[in-house]
C-alpha cells in the first residue's frame, strides 16, 4: 500500500458502533465521486450509521486545545476505485457530526467533507457482568438523538470474507468535487477486533439530518449491527483524481 503522502491527521478511533442498512443505490448517486463505483455486499448497496470516539487527535502533529478528544457520528456508504493496477475499497461520507467547530472548518475546507457542529455527548455503561453499552448522542432542534449498541464483553478477530470485514476494512476515503474530479485520501490502521452486538438503538431526525431520500431506509431495523474496538489511525494528505470527460463527437 503506497504511503507517499505525509500524515495530515493522527488519532485513535475507539468503540465504533455501526448500524448497517440496505438502500436503493439510486439515492447514493448524487454523492458518488467520479472514478468510483458503488461497492456492493452480496449484491446489496449498504449505508452505515457510525458512532465512535476521536482520542489523542493531532493535526499536522499538533494537539489543538479542546479538540483532542470528542465524539463523531456519521452516515457513510461504500465505493471502490480502480487505479489501473488494483481496486481500492473506500468510504464516502454523506454527513458527519462532531461537537468541535475547528474540526468542521478544516475537514470541510481541506477535504471537502460534509461536517456539521452539534452539541454531543457519549456514555459507556456496564450492563451486568458480561455486557457493555456504548451510546453516542447529539442535540438537534432541542432534542437529543442517539445511536448506540450493547455488546458482549468478548473480543474476536474479524474473519476474512465476512460482512464485518466488508464494513470495517476500508483504507481509502473519497469525496465528490465535480462531475470529473474526486478527492482521495488514505486511511491507515491495524485490523480491529469485534464483539457481538446483542442490542442497539437509533433514534434520530432522519429527514433533517439526511433528507427525505434516506427516511424509508433508515427508519427501519438495520440488516446488521457491528461494534469494533478501534485503534490508532492516520489520515494521509489528500490528492485528486481526474476523470476525462467524454466530449461529444
Amino acid at each position: 500500500m503506497a504511503t507517499s503522502k505525509s500524515r495530515f491527521l493522527t488519532a485513535q478511533w475507539r468503540n465504533l458502533v455501526m448500524l448497517n442498512y440496505e438502500v436503493d443505490p439510486e439515492i447514493l448517486k448524487p454523492y458518488l465521486p467520479a472514478a468510483t463505483e458503488i461497492d456492493l455486499w452480496e449484491g446489496k448497496a449498504l449505508v452505515s450509521m457510525v458512532g465512535f470516539m476521536f482520542q489523542d487527535t493531532r493535526v499536522l502533529g499538533i494537539k489543538w486545545p479542546f479538540h483532542v478528544n470528542f465524539e463523531e457520528v456519521n452516515l457513510r456508504f461504500y465505493v471502490r476505485h480502480f487505479d489501473g493496477k488494483e481496486w481500492k475499497r473506500g468510504a464516502v461520507f454523506v454527513s458527519e457530526i462532531v461537537p468541535k467547530s475547528v474540526i468542521v472548518f478544516i475537514a470541510n475546507n481541506l477535504y471537502r467533507e460534509h461536517y456539521r457542529t452539534l452539541p454531543m455527548r457519549h456514555s459507556i455503561t456496564k450492563q451486568g457482568p458480561n455486557h457493555t453499552q456504548f451510546l453516542y448522542e447529539w442535540k438537534l432542534k432541542g432534542k437529543w438523538n442517539k445511536l448506540g449498541a450493547t455488546v458482549r464483553n468478548s473480543l474476536t478477530p474479524i474473519k476474512a470474507g465476512s460482512a464485518e470485514e466488508f464494513i470495517f476494512e476500508h483504507y481509502w476515503g473519497y469525496n465528490r468535487l465535480t462531475d470529473y474530479k474526486t478527492m482521495q485520501y488514505q486511511v491507515e490502521h491495524i485490523a480491529w477486533h469485534i464483539a457481538e452486538v446483542t442490542d442497539f438503538v437509533f433514534e434520530a431526525d432522519i429527514k433533517e439530518l439526511y433528507g427525505d431520500a434516506f427516511v424509508p431506509y433508515l427508519d427501519k431495523k438495520p440488516v446488521s449491527a457491528f461494534w469494533a474496538n478501534g485503534s490508532e489511525i492516520a489520515v494521509r494528505i489528500a490528492d485528486k483524481l481526474l476523470l476525462d470527460p467524454v466530449l461529444p463527437g
